[in-house]
């Protein structure tokens, strides 16, 4: 299987990230290009998929990005790991629901190397935490579908300001809190991606959708 691994060092811009992708997404509909696993960082910003509401957001001062992804409003900042991704569903059955099932489970068991429990939800999709006997989303996915080539990704909170999570109401849901890996271990961000990267992979592998 040819995926590009590509990680960024330094935070990037939103809507450059977002032509890159689709620019990818062409290609690879067109079959002229590797499909893509991205990992990178961006700085604030706040973003809305196609279930958004307005009344979602709590603070009206603040700039919302409308994407064509699925899901509702979330945040970006640095210190939040951001992946993104181009995968081929027609070499992999043409199934969504076992791809997005693929992206919770990487998150879940790299956490689990980690000795962090968590767990998927299948009417609040994302990746949950128990931290202080409440559940509490540290992860969250949203993803397109074009010609059966998916795209977007998901966000893990790893030592980014949760704070910035007060103005809105993640993810659209209003009586649940967000956590962050840095208040449940000490482990380094460059540790975790690898070992994310790693389960990625696997669990992407166009021979586990056969």
């Amino acid at each position: 299987m040819s995926i590009e691994i590509k990680r960024s060092v330094k935070p990037v811009e939103y809507n450059d990230a977002i032509r890159l992708l689709e620019k990818r997404l062409e290609k690879i509909i067109n079959n002229q290009g590797k499909e893509l696993i991205w990992f990178l960082e961006h700085k604030l910003i706040y973003t809305a998929g196609t279930s958004f509401n307005k009344s979602e957001v709590l603070d009206k001062s603040i700039k919302v990005i409308k994407t064509n992804r699925g899901g509702k409003i979330t945040c970006h900042a640095p210190g939040q790991l951001v992946c993104y991704l181009v995968i081929d569903l027609n070499k992999r059955n043409k199934d969504i629901r076992k791809f997005i099932i693929s992206l919770e489970n990487s998150i879940i068991n790299s956490l689990n190397e980690f000795k962090i429990l968590s767990k998927s939800d299948r009417k609040n999709i994302g990746i949950w935490i128990t931290q202080n006997n409440e559940s509490k989303k540290i992860g969250a996915i949203g993803i397109k579908v074009k010609k059966w080539v998916a795209y977007h990704g998901f966000s893990l909170n790893i030592n980014n300001d949760l704070n910035y999570f007060k103005k809105i109401i993640p993810c659209g849901l209003d009586n649940r809190k967000v956590a962050r890996l840095k208040d449940l271990s000490n482990v380094k961000y460059s540790d975790f991606i690898k070992v994310l990267q790693e389960n990625l992979i696997k669990n992407l592998s166009v021979l586990n959708y056969s």
